[in-house]
């Protein structure tokens, strides 16, 4: 066996090199077992002694800055290693069991941010969403799942507006994923009173043109960036919703009103990370397979804008409205008509209610 050092770090590489989104150490009654979430499916790596395993996540703990003698209450850390080729920023999570601590570490590689045109799936959404870069103040709201890809889309369309507009840009989030030097990025950090709320109170007496939150998450999070699109910058950010019309019943929970959605809002989108069929693969690829595919996964965009997004508004006062726009379902089942999805996907991502 490995010495903990060595075999972290090629535990690591490796899952780096297959573009693993996160390694799971999970404790049971005799030894641990380690597995990499690829692509949404989790595939077992290794079996490793039960004292080894207890003596790696104290090491990563330790590099993490994170408390290695409390066992008994959950943590989270974060580190930044240097692979063979760039970075890779780590967020790492314990989690105390019956058996012993459990640790996931998700992997953030700070690679070369993609255009949008290489993370969707069809060129026409690609082409209206960069056309909502034009507006100069308002809001546009990102939905979707954890690990949909918002944030990846949010940085594209960031570095898409600095190119092409010369626009002063700075982000909020909690934490900063990805690091750019294209924009001013500023991290959450709570117990120094840097919250949502402090972070974008300050950022409206910097001067920005763009403004990007990363998710909003109370109400009065919600009411400072209406009053940020009302005061004459471009707001974009990211709410967890089934769709893009749960983005306006969201914020009507959060004591927005109406009125200021209807002045304000921009456009709506909702996302969804689906996987790419494969010519050789039936029912889905093994993780070697995933590893000799240079596109594995892409975006597909529910928009919500116009006289679409008016009429959602009107709806959501109760008024009978027609809508004609392509919803998620929709858009999955174009892709698997044309043979780009897995007819599988349909089953993950659209809800039973929707069927038919």
């Amino acid at each position: 066996m490995f010495s903990v050092e060595k075999f972290s770090e090629q535990l690591i590489e490796e899952a780096n090199s297959v573009n693993a989104s996160d390694i799971h150490i999970v404790p049971r009654e005799r030894d641990s077992i380690i597995q990499f979430r690829i692509d949404e499916e989790l595939f077992e790596k290794k079996v490793i002694p039960k004292y080894f395993s207890e003596r790696l996540i104290s090491h990563l703990k330790f590099l993490a800055s994170m408390d290695i003698g409390e066992r008994r209450r959950p943590q989270n850390g974060a580190l930044t290693i240097k692979t063979n080729s760039y970075n890779v920023h780590l967020r790492l999570s314990t989690l105390p069991t019956v058996f012993d601590e459990s640790l996931v570490i998700r992997i953030l590689p700070q690679k070369t941010i993609q255009p949008l045109s290489k993370l969707s799936l069809f060129r026409q959404s690609t082409k209206k969403i960069l056309s909502f870069l034009n507006h100069s103040h308002g809001l546009m709201i990102f939905t979707g799942p954890t690990g949909s890809g918002k944030t990846t889309t949010l940085y594209s369309l960031l570095q898409y507006a600095k190119k092409h507009f010369k626009r002063n840009i700075i982000t909020l989030e909690d934490p900063v994923e990805t690091k750019s030097d294209d924009v001013l990025q500023v991290q959450v950090n709570e117990k120094a009173g840097m919250t949502y709320v402090a972070g974008l109170k300050a950022i409206l007496r910097h001067d920005p043109d763009i403004i990007m939150v990363g998710e909003i998450r109370d109400a009065e999070t919600a009411k400072i960036a209406i009053r940020a699109a009302f005061t004459g910058h471009l707001v974009l950010t990211t709410m967890h919703t089934k769709d893009t019309k749960g983005a306006i019943y969201r914020l009507l929970e959060f004591g927005v009103t109406l009125s200021e959605i209807e002045q304000t809002l921009i456009a709506l989108v909702a996302q969804r990370l689906v996987d790419i069929a494969c010519p050789f693969c039936q029912e889905g690829c093994s993780p070697y397979c995933k590893t000799l595919k240079k596109t594995r996964r892409l975006c597909i965009y529910e928009l919500l804008y116009g006289r679409n997004l008016s009429a959602a508004i009107q709806e959501a006062k109760g008024e009978e409205v027609c809508f004609d726009y392509k919803k998620l379902k929709d858009l999955i089942k174009k892709g698997i008509a044309l043979g780009y999805l897995y007819p599988k996907t349909y089953e993950r991502w659209v809800y039973d209610n929707e069927k038919g």
